[in-house]
């Protein structure tokens, strides 16, 4: 079976043709300390064993052992209005987001006075949209879902009292399933796959009130094994296969103290996703299922934040961030209706003892208004129909955090 491009989990059948949070279906949310500041600076700050994710080399900024507990409440909105042609009859699909919960775990250790290990346990990529059955786009899409996990061993060095570095192995689980509506009835795929990846970190103390972040997460391949399945007609029942790879990203980050109570951050932040060029979805007897052009395209993520040390116990904390769109209007699906979008995000840190903190963050996406004019070829299963029209999207954050310091 030949490699595929795929650079998003879907797994299609024939007559099957969502959003996440940060651009494309990567997940940003990977603690709460972060998201008051609409995550600027999370290569560079290492407030917290966190770090783990966003730069290893931070865990030597960190006190001897360090636990992060995160849950994060995350509602996306989507909501479609225009028409199918021809007219198949339904209604608009409803609001395809829902509540999710994505917790995270952390936890950091100093061996030595140089020498520092951690561990964490999240969800980097994740993918939900679900629209109402009978709606006039069922035969493109009902429901896409995919769902990863993320178990990351770090290690990081403290080189000199000004450079450190790190690294780590990332152990992923990817699940996935897509429906939609054919002419033989529900058309439902679902597969999984293990695999694994790794991320690099350097921190320099450029100044002893300025520092400078770099990290790296590569890329992880997947080949999913799984099963298509259709309500109406079994015959076409099977197992399938596809190549699966979620890009990589390199974050630059800057903390600065501009004075005891004002820290100032900021972010760069660039995701390869234009391997995302084509997906193909095959029969285990190597028979093409399906083949979709995606066409997607690099993107940056830009973000600015401060955060304010009101007193010893509270810290408020303020950010903007603009996530660029990989999706083109031309290429865009009802199963990713992604856009580029601006984040406004607030948050705090009450500090409820010496060992233990409560981190707080809530954060607004506004979503450009992605338009979907998406045509679909006839099968011998699925009528010829393009849909046509514009969505009304957007996102809240929630996210708390417990820290414990042993």
């Amino acid at each position: 079976m030949p490699k595929s491009h795929l650079k998003y989990l879907a797994i299609l059948t024939a007559g099957l043709a969502g959003s996440a949070h940060a651009a494309g279906f990567a997940l940003i949310e990977q603690n709460a300390s972060g998201l008051g500041n609409a995550y600027a600076g999370q290569a560079a700050v290492a407030q917290d064993a966190s770090t783990v994710y966003f730069n290893p080399a931070g865990m030597t900024l960190l006190p001897d052992s360090q636990l992060v507990l995160v849950g994060n409440m995350i509602k996306p909105t989507i909501k479609f209005s225009g028409t199918v042609s021809p007219a198949l009859g339904g209604g608009q699909g409803g609001d395809a987001g829902d509540w999710a919960f994505v917790p995270n775990f952390y936890y950091a250790h100093r061996l030595t006075p140089s020498l520092h290990l951690g561990i964490g346990v999240n969800a980097p990529f994740g993918l939900k949209t679900e629209y109402d059955d009978g709606w006039i786009g069922r035969y493109q899409a009902l429901k896409s879902e995919i769902k990863t996990i993320n178990i990351n061993p770090s290690i990081a060095y403290k080189v000199s009292d000004t450079l450190s570095v790190g690294a780590g192995l990332n152990i992923q689980r990817i699940e996935a399933e897509l429906t939609n509506w054919t002419g033989v009835g529900l058309a439902t795929v679902k597969g999984d796959d293990y695999s694994w990846g790794y991320n690099l970190g350097l921190m320099w103390q450029m100044a002893p009130s300025t520092r400078l972040g770099l990290s790296y997460r590569s890329e992880v391949d997947y080949t999913l094994e799984g099963r298509a399945t259709f309500s109406g007609l079994s015959a076409l029942n099977g197992k399938i296969t596809a190549d699966v790879t979620l890009p990589d990203s390199a974050s630059l980050s800057l903390f600065h103290k501009l004075s005891p109570q004002w820290d100032l951050l900021a972010d760069i932040t660039w995701t390869g996703w234009s391997d995302f060029y084509e997906y193909e979805v095959y029969r285990t007897n190597g028979a093409l299922l399906s083949y979709t052009l995606e066409n997607w395209k690099d993107i940056l993520r830009y973000s600015l934040g401060t955060t304010w040390h009101m007193n010893d116990k509270l810290s408020l904390r303020g950010g903007v961030a603009y996530d660029e769109g990989p999706v083109l209007d031309s290429f865009r699906t009802p199963r990713i209706p992604d856009g580029s979008r601006i984040w406004v995000a607030i948050g705090g840190q009450y500090r409820l003892s010496k060992r233990g903190v409560l981190d707080f963050g809530y954060s607004h996406l506004f979503v450009n208004d992605p338009k979907l004019n998406y045509a679909t070829p006839a099968t011998p299963i699925t009528p010829a129909n393009t849909l046509i029209g514009i969505y009304d999207s957007a996102v809240d954050i929630i996210s708390v955090q417990y820290t414990h310091n042993f």
